[in-house]
């Protein structure tokens, strides 16, 4: 059930009690015993009140005044408003506050999680070894060297300045042969002759 209407009376009207809890969601309290949970429940304000007239007249004794204490409530006084601007994000926003505040604290991962191996992770080989880089540079460029010096050299054997070299090369090579099978012959030749003579 919704709460509905508080009934606060004070000491002279206490039948007012017996009067009010016959009405279903009416509440009755009285002004010495006032709460938050009554006054604003669930945390809602704007509860709707009524006070008997000895009630309203007892509120300053019962709670005091901003110049004088209260005489129900030992040592008790009505706080006085300290902050001029009630709006918390505004003023946590502010240049004013902001300005002291210290930067946000982010977490920073000293290693990474995985162990990489620098034979294959080329960020981890220049980290360990600095000549990684500079080593790699220089046998790319040897690659491409022996690449291109390669590839002229095939460009020009198949010129036809390469393919008079090259046959020259391969009268040569047949000559040489041929003088050799030549020579073989007369040895052979030679022996034939001795063994038929009975040298050997």
């Amino acid at each position: 059930m919704r709460k509905g209407p508080l009934v606060i009376y004070g000491s002279k009207s206490e039948d007012v009690k017996q009067c009010a809890r016959n009405l279903p969601g009416v509440d009755a309290c009285s002004v010495h015993r006032l709460n938050i949970l009554q006054l604003a429940p669930g945390g809602h304000l704007g509860r709707f009140l009524i006070f008997t007239k000895d009630a309203f007249e007892s509120l300053n004794q019962v709670f005091g005044t901003y110049k004088a204490e209260c005489l129900d409530k030992k040592g008790y006084q009505l706080n006085r408003h300290v902050m001029t601007c009630a709006d918390l994000s505004r003023i946590i926003n502010s240049d004013q506050v902001q300005s002291k505040l210290r930067e946000v604290r982010r977490s920073i991962r000293c290693h990474d999680k995985t162990k990489k191996n620098p034979l294959k992770n080329a960020a981890i080989m220049n980290k360990i070894n600095p000549f990684a880089k500079k080593r790699a540079e220089l046998i790319a460029k040897r690659e491409a060297d022996r690449k291109a010096k390669r590839a002229a050299t095939l460009k020009q054997k198949q010129s036809k300045a390469g393919r008079h070299v090259k046959q020259a090369r391969t009268k040569k090579f047949h000559g040489l042969q041929d003088e050799l099978k030549a020579s073989f012959k007369d040895a052979e030749a030679i022996i034939a002759e001795e063994t038929r003579l009975g040298n050997y």
